[in-house]
C-alpha cells in the first residue's frame, strides 16, 4: 500500500496492524529499503569460548566443585562473572547439578574378583541359578529408623511431637539369618538381643536352619550354597 502511494494515516485506518507498527515498518523500508528488523546483539558476554571451555574443564576435573569456587576459578583468569553465570554456561553444555547417587566402594580386589566371578557364571542358564540357595544376614533396630524421616508440617511446627523423629545413643539391634532359592523363602532366623553373628553361631544356624531348608526344597538333589565373605562364614 505505501508503494502505491497511500500514506501512513490511510494504512493505519484500514486497522490491517497497529498504528505504531505501521509506522515503524514504512519507516524501516524508507531507511534501508527492507522491513526486516535487524536483531540487536544485546548485552555482551562476560566470557570468551576458550574461558567457557575452561570452566567446563574445572568442573569435569572436579565433579563436586561448586559453583562460588568456579567463579573464584574463573576470576583467576579475568573473568568477572557470578556464580550464576558460570551455571548457566554449564547448563548450556548439559552439565545439571544433580545428587551424588550411592555407590559402594570398590577395590582393586574387589573389582578382580567380580569380573572373574562374571566370566565364570555369564553364561548360565536360569535353570542353572535354579539349583543355588542364597543366604545373608541382616541388622533391624528396635527403636528409631535408618535413614530421613519425610513428614508435613507447617510453619512453627518444626519440634511438634507429630512431627519429630525421635532417637537415642544407642538403639538395640538384633541379627537376622535369611535364605532363599527360585524354589521359595527359608526359615528366618533371628539371634538374641545383643548377640552379634560369630562362627559358633553360624555353625548352629547352617546346621539347625539351612540344612532343613535345603531338604525341604531340593531334596536328593544337588544344589550349591551360596553366602558372602564375612569373616566369620570364612
Amino acid at each position: 500500500m505505501h508503494k502505491k502511494g497511500f500514506t501512513g494515516k490511510d494504512i493505519a485506518a484500514s486497522k490491517i496492524a497497529p498504528k505504531s507498527t505501521t509506522y515503524r515498518i514504512i519507516k524501516n523500508f524508507k531507511e534501508s529499503g527492507s522491513i526486516v528488523v535487524k536483531k540487536t546483539s544485546g548485552r555482551p558476554r562476560k566470557s570468551s569460548q576458550r574461558q567457557d571451555r575452561l570452566l567446563k574443564l574445572i568442573q569435569l576435573w572436579d565433579r563436586g566443585t561448586i559453583s562460588i569456587e568456579l567463579a573464584q576459578e574463573w576470576q583467576q583468569v579475568s573473568v568477572s562473572a557470578s556464580a550464576c553465570t558460570g551455571r548457566q554456561r554449564l547448563l548450556e553444555d548439559g552439565l545439571v547439578s544433580r545428587k551424588a547417587a550411592k555407590k559402594p566402594l570398590l577395590s582393586r580386589k574387589n573389582i578382580r574378583d567380580r569380573l572373574i566371578f562374571y566370566k565364570r557364571y555369564r553364561d548360565w542358564t536360569a535353570e542353572d541359578w535354579g539349583k543355588v540357595i542364597f543366604s545373608d544376614e541382616s541388622l533391624l533396630r528396635l527403636f528409631g529408623a535408618f535413614g530421613k524421616k519425610l513428614v508435613r508440617r507447617r510453619q512453627g511446627e518444626r519440634y511438634h511431637q507429630s512431627c519429630v523423629m525421635p532417637t537415642v545413643k544407642h538403639p538395640e539391634t538384633i541379627h537376622m539369618f535369611g535364605c532363599f532359592s527360585a524354589k521359595g523363602v527359608g526359615s528366618l532366623t533371628i539371634l538374641p538381643k545383643y548377640t552379634a553373628m560369630n562362627k559358633e553361631w553360624y555353625q548352629h544356624i547352617l546346621r539347625e536352619q539351612l540344612l532343613p531348608t535345603i531338604q525341604e526344597q531340593f531334596g536328593d538333589e544337588q544344589c550349591l550354597f551360596q553366602h558372602d565373605g564375612a569373616p566369620c562364614h570364612n
